[in-house]
């Protein structure tokens, strides 16, 4: 993990939300392959959700980005987003033989829609800085996840194919390239400024720990 620069600050205040997603039992049942995998196809069908609108916010704060090198890693990251985690998706959707109608019909959870709308009005409403510091917990967040999940594997290789997508010596390198990024627009920013990125960084971080909760609660709307 980052501990130098602005991202380092970003880290150390959202790093007891992490130890958090660490010792959820959704996280803990990945790895130990005791998860219900009924929550882990919840969790599929709800992030296939999540993950177009997701994209849609990563290319809203593309657009709003003051450096050309900017907007190209912001928008392949938003383009590679949608293809490698539908690819991801689909053959979970075909090992738990769901339909593309099932799916339709499905509402979207309460937590799924208010995070992704969360995500969609930072990156419409404010500036550059903050509106990425509010997409960066997802990817973040998910590396050291996948990372720590590594280390020990699972003993079912429907959750150790999950695991090995987000170690990816590949996915690091992206994100990566998003924290120089984070760091080098907080350089220029006023504290004010500085302050909105953490409150943002924070929200979304806690956001990550309700989506892994929302899974494994199955959670419906309650009325």
């Amino acid at each position: 993990m980052r501990q130098r620069g602005f991202t380092g600050e970003l880290w150390a205040a959202a790093e007891p939300t992490y130890a958090a997603i660490l010792r959820h039992p959704f996280v803990t049942g990945l790895s130990d392959g005791t998860l219900d995998v009924e929550a882990f196809q919840f969790y599929v069908i709800e992030d296939a959700y999540y993950l177009v609108e997701f994209a849609r916010a990563v290319s809203l704060v593309a657009a709003k980005a003051p450096k050309d090198n900017w907007i190209v890693i912001l928008n392949k990251s938003s383009i590679s987003l949608l293809e490698a985690e539908r690819l991801l998706h689909e053959s979970y959707f075909h090992d738990f033989a769901l339909s593309e109608n099932e799916l339709a019909q499905r509402p979207v959870a309460p937590t799924t829609l208010a995070y992704t709308n969360y995500l969609l009005t930072t990156a419409h409403s404010r500036p550059f800085a903050e509106a990425l510091s509010c997409i960066l917990p997802c990817y973040w967040i998910y590396l050291e996840v996948g990372k720590t999940l590594s280390k020990t594997g699972s003993p079912d290789p429907l959750y150790q194919r999950w695991i090995d997508n987000y170690g990816a010596e590949e996915y690091e390198a992206e994100v990566n390239s998003l924290l120089h990024m984070v760091d080098e627009v907080a350089e220029g920013e006023t504290d004010v400024c500085r302050r909105a990125m953490k409150k943002h960084f924070f929200r979304t971080s806690c956001y990550e720990w309700m989506f892994w909760d929302m899974a494994y609660r199955k959670e419906a709307w309650p009325v």
